[in-house]
């Protein structure tokens, strides 16, 4: 799967996507993460990307034209026969959950644009983008990290990503619930011990006791998962 990310801080996107196992599924090829700074595509000598917005009020707007022509640029780069959605990292956007990840990892490709200032002139959102997404009803100082949160949520459930399928099906949030209890060495930490029944080798008592852990987990955690 391909995700190309139009941002005006591309070092702040690999920094955090460069690492760890989404960074180890770039070098294997499970996932290719490109990154497009805005900037670059200004025709402005000083690479202005930003004007006050008409009618007035505090703050800049993000111009249209470098961002319709940086994605410009990502289409043509591209596969024509991908099966591409363009998202806007946006506080006004329906709020980021694990099913759109799931939806979202149908793509082949997934373009992101991460708004910085006041936001974006909506013309361009209106002519681009497929859909707008927020990680949260709070706002950020720009979508760079909600854009990595979603590629990180997406990515993981791309084959080839994660060593097993299983290691995000029956996760927290994936199964409807919360996740069970974990527990490693030592058996005793700080007086608690590893409760018997995992170290009991009965593989049917032991989904049963982690199925009984989650939903109570879910209960003092998270009631409000067991509501939907």
């Amino acid at each position: 799967m391909r995700f190309d990310i139009m941002t005006l801080f591309p070092q702040f996107v690999e920094g955090v996507l460069g690492e760890s196992i989404i960074g180890r599924a770039q070098k294997s090829g499970a996932i290719t993460v490109n990154t497009y700074n805005i900037r670059d595509y200004s025709k402005d000598k000083h690479h202005r990307v930003d004007d006050t917005p008409y009618g007035g009020g505090r703050g800049m707007l993000m111009m249209a034209p470098p961002i319709y022509d940086c994605y410009e640029d990502i289409v043509a780069k591209s596969d024509p026969e991908a099966k591409r959605h363009v998202i806007y990292m946006s506080p006004r956007g329906k709020v980021f959950t694990q099913e759109k990840a799931k939806e979202l990892a149908g793509y082949d490709q997934l373009i992101i644009l991460c708004g910085h200032y006041e936001g974006v002139d909506v013309r361009v959102i209106e002519e681009i983008v497929d859909e707008e997404v927020s990680i949260g009803d709070f706002v950020l100082t720009g979508g760079e990290l909600p854009a990595c949160i979603v590629t990180d949520a997406v990515a993981r459930l791309v084959d080839g990503v994660l060593a097993d399928p299983e290691c995000y099906e029956k996760e927290s949030i994936s199964s409807g619930l919360v996740e069970y209890p974990q527990y490693t060495r030592p058996f005793e930490f700080h007086g608690k011990c590893v409760p018997e029944v995992l170290i009991s080798g009965h593989h049917k008592n032991i989904e049963k006791w982690r199925t009984e852990a989650a939903i109570e987990e879910t209960k003092r955690l998270r009631p409000d998962l067991l509501e939907k």
